[in-house]
């Protein structure tokens, strides 16, 4: 299971590099990127950086 952001939704607030900053990162645009595959150690944070942001542009991707 992986995290993707929705760069249409993001507005740059930075919320989920700060819960999560081994995952997500901030790009040239302004925009919250994931920058490294969820691990059992970050799975956490990265559902508490979904249930933070204030425009749902954080999502659970799932593999099939």
């Amino acid at each position: 299971m992986n995290a993707t952001v929705d760069q249409y939704l993001c507005i740059g607030c930075g919320a989920c590099v700060a819960l999560c900053p081994r995952v997500f990162r901030m790009g040239e645009d302004g925009k919250s990127g994931v920058s490294q595959a969820v691990t059992e150690e970050t799975l956490s944070q990265v559902q508490e950086a979904i249930d933070s942001c204030p425009v749902t542009a954080i999502s659970w991707l799932e593999h099939e």
